[in-house]
């Protein structure tokens, strides 16, 4: 009867423990379609995604928490779970990251890890003057403003570069940067990327060109830049001033003028500016003018070191609405250009066709 009694109660512990082990397995079962479940969701942003920083020195425990409760997630742990099993805990990178409707949590996760910061980008135009270009970066509201003069001469002592004038040193181009870049870092980034351009394309410049220095073809540059926004007229307009340098006539080039005037220029060129004299007026002084007078891209750049050699010394617009230049190589021909697209005198035929 005893031997009984102790085979029931075995039969009893069995069946508990089956039926414990059977709790388990649902509950286990029930868990890991969950996980699966949140594995395979996409995260809860809007359709234009979510901007959201991960600070420097948080955890993959805050990350989940902070996510949930702005319900971005549902269960944070599950998020923990899976950085741990994906061996992420310890690679998210701080920064600004922009969460997408079509992430899932494995996809969020490592793009922190990657650090696929969002990126914004500014574009700094050819033929800005230095002035306008660093007005644009502070009126950026993601580049953080730390330069707190005007002064030219502090600014470039401050970029690293003293000394040095300003104008016509930093690339125009588009770039590409994550929230927090400094005003400095922007700055000495377009920097470099100029002396790339300019190096480069003078290592590779046409021989015989009466130019001494990268530094004055960069002169250069920045004139055929304000001379002209057609990409096809900048190797003609280059090859006009590199002709008059050679045969030692001034450059006549008003944009020059108006950047010697500075802030007195008004719109408008008088005949009485082209007379005033200032270091920059290429109408009252041979040669170059000190400085660049604005920011060539590298299309300028490349049009200086590769001029057009047909031998034209002057050029006129022809106000077709294109910006376009009738090109002459004799004063004879270039005084008709004018009377027919200046003054709009009818009645004049002028030479060439291949103007």
């Amino acid at each position: 009867m005893a031997e009984d009694t102790r085979s029931g109660k075995r039969r009893w512990l069995a069946a508990g423990l089956l039926l414990v082990l059977l709790a388990l397995l649902v509950v286990t079962a029930v868990l890991y379609s969950r996980y699966q479940r949140f594995q395979q969701q996409p995260v809860d942003v809007p359709a234009e995604g979510l901007l959201y920083e991960f600070r420097s020195g948080a955890s993959l425990s805050r990350l989940a928490h902070d996510l949930a409760d702005r319900g971005v997630i549902d269960q944070p742990r599950m998020l923990i779970l899976l950085g741990r099993q994906m061996n992420l805990a310890h690679r998210l990178q701080a920064g600004e990251y922009r969460l997408r409707n079509d992430m899932t949590p494995a996809d969020l996760l490592k793009t922190l890890a990657d650090g696929d910061i969002e990126q914004y980008s500014l574009t700094v135009i050819e033929g800005q003057t230095f002035r306008e270009m660093l007005n644009a970066v502070r009126a950026s509201d993601v580049i953080v403003g730390t330069l707190e003069t005007n002064d030219a001469d502090e600014i470039m002592s401050l970029l690293g570069f003293p000394g040095e004038h300003p104008e016509g040193r930093f690339l125009p181009d588009t770039y590409h940067f994550p929230r927090g870049t400094t005003d400095v870092e922007f700055l000495q980034r377009a920097h470099a990327a100029m002396q790339l351009q300019l190096t480069s394309a003078w290592e590779a410049r046409d021989e015989g060109l009466p130019l001494d220095s990268p530094y004055e073809a960069l002169i250069l540059a920045s004139i055929v830049e304000k001379e002209t926004g057609r990409a096809d007229e900048r190797p003609r307009i280059a090859g006009v001033f590199i002709q008059r340098l050679r045969k030692g006539m001034r450059l006549q080039t008003d944009p020059t003028v108006i950047y010697g005037m500075g802030d007195t220029f008004d719109g408008n060129i008088r005949r009485r500016d082209l007379r005033t004299d200032t270091p920059y007026n290429t109408y009252t002084r041979d040669g170059l003018p000190p400085t660049p007078i604005a920011l060539p891209g590298v299309a300028a750049l490349q049009a200086v070191m590769h001029p057009d050699e047909s031998g034209h010394l002057y050029f006129v617009a022809t106000g077709d609405g294109q910006g376009s230049h009738y090109f002459s190589r004799t004063l004879k021909e270039h005084n008709m250009a004018v009377k027919k697209f200046q003054l709009g005198q009818s009645g004049i035929t002028l030479p060439g066709t291949d103007q």
